[in-house]
């Protein structure tokens, strides 16, 4: 009998042994073809000898020491490392121990900003709807996923919600046209109803992750969203936890569309999987503005010693191995094979995404893109399908109307080879072929 309250309880997991690549081994010697990259988190590969060394030799010498008595070498030099590559200008680094922390940083930095500033009114956080921030209390509330809020709800509603930036289900009477700067006149009004002198930030994913599946908006959208925030003195905040660090071909996903955020969080590929690391970069006016006046927060893992040091020696991986350019070559192989594939499937509604980030859409009718009922746990039998065949694929159900709607995503490590991209995409066909065609068609 296991002690371990699992994450998952409706079925007996597998004991992972070891990985390489993108690759990972049970117990019983099972292989296993790892095209989620966990939860969309590793980047430059299982069993990465050189952070492994990295982490073990930082430990060796220097493990802890709290980040309100000291800093450290490992810290300043990954934080002037990292610093040139984020879209901000003087950037500050916080670390932390994940994305669901930095999320919290950084709203109540958005906070601290206006109170430093002698503008006290301005708590309100304003988000998306079919949006994932994290799950301690502060991001599930920004968070728009609603299967997520529903077990919560009493504890929430703080936070006021936007509709998503969801092409593929966007119901603007002139989409495709005219998306972007639609969905900024929607935030405009928000503020002007709330009154721009109760808002703090908006808070937002460059590509909707977990909720949408890689659902990215149309160019025009984030130039106008800036605009909008700036007309209004509000501080936008780029969730970067699942975009970052290369995932969709570039640094970090706002850099697609050339727009600086005021505040950057990140996580997943950060550590890339080899430590718990999440990270809040403010810009430098938003640093000096709370310098003097202060920032009420902390944890006790955050700054951590060992995490700077994986987290450098990731991004030396990154950068000596071209993984982010990797990502977006790979990314376009795989969604070209992954269109060729299922692109005309009876219930397969769309495929999208930018690099390694990718997301199949399944649907009851092509025709009306009609989702599934959640009671036919769809996302749960490709899953199931999947994994029986040796692949790893990552969940999201919801999108369509907060109950139903199945996704399945991709998002592999970047030293995944041309075989294997072959392989994820011709066995996630079959794993749709087998949990619907037979059972459902």
């Amino acid at each position: 009998m296991s002690h371990v309250f699992p994450r998952v309880l409706d079925r007996i997991l597998p004991t992972a042994v070891r990985a390489e690549g993108a690759a990972i081994w049970d117990a019983d010697g099972k292989r296993y073809l790892d095209a989620a990259g966990g939860a969309i988190v590793v980047g430059i590969g299982h069993g990465d000898e050189r952070v492994v060394r990295a982490m073990a030799d930082q430990a060796s010498r220097l493990a802890y020491a709290h980040g309100t008595q000291f800093t450290s070498e490992p810290l300043e030099a990954y934080a002037a490392e990292l610093a040139p590559l984020l879209s901000l200008d003087d950037a500050r680094i916080y670390p932390v121990s994940g994305g669901s922390e930095a999320v919290e940083t950084a709203l109540k930095l958005a906070r601290a900003y206006h109170l430093a500033r002698g503008e006290a009114s301005r708590q309100v956080v304003i988000a998306r709807w079919g949006s994932y921030h994290g799950n301690t209390l502060g991001a599930l509330d920004a968070s728009g996923r609603e299967p997520l809020r529903r077990p919560y709800e009493p504890w929430l509603g703080r936070v006021v919600h936007v509709p998503p930036a969801y092409e593929y289900r966007c119901s603007l009477p002139t989409h495709p046209e005219r998306c972007g700067e639609r969905h900024a006149e929607t935030l405009d009004r928000t503020i002007l109803e709330l009154g721009p002198e109760t808002v703090a930030c908006f808070i937002a994913e460059p590509i909707a992750g977990a909720t949408l599946g890689a659902a990215a908006p149309t160019d025009d959208y984030w130039p106008a969203i800036r605009e909008v925030c700036d007309r209004h003195g509000v501080l936008l905040i780029a969730d970067e936890v699942m975009t970052g660090f290369g995932r969709t071909g570039a640094w970090f996903g706002m850099d697609h569309w050339g727009v600086q955020p005021d505040i950057l969080v990140a996580g997943k590929g950060a550590s890339s999987g080899y430590w718990p690391l999440g990270l809040m970069a403010a810009s430098g006016p938003v640093f000096e503005t709370v310098r003097t006046s202060g920032f009420v927060h902390g944890f006790t893992h955050s700054h951590s010693v060992v995490g700077a040091a994986v987290g450098r020696a990731v991004l030396a991986r990154l950068r000596e191995d071209g993984l982010v350019d990797a990502s977006r070559d790979k990314g376009e192989r795989l969604l070209r094979l992954l269109t060729a594939g299922l692109g005309e499937h009876p219930f397969v509604g769309d495929v999208r995404g930018l690099g390694l980030l990718i997301g199949i859409e399944l649907v009851a009718d092509r025709s009306t893109q009609a989702p599934f009922a959640r009671s036919e746990r769809v996302t749960e039998r490709v899953l199931a399908a999947a994994r029986d065949d040796g692949l790893l694929l990552y969940p999201s159900t919801g999108c369509a109307d907060g109950t139903d709607g199945d996704l399945v995503m991709l998002g592999p490590p970047f030293v995944i080879t041309d075989e294997e991209l072959s392989e994820a995409a011709a066995r996630t066909r079959a794993a749709i072929d087998r949990a619907l065609c037979q059972d459902l068609g």
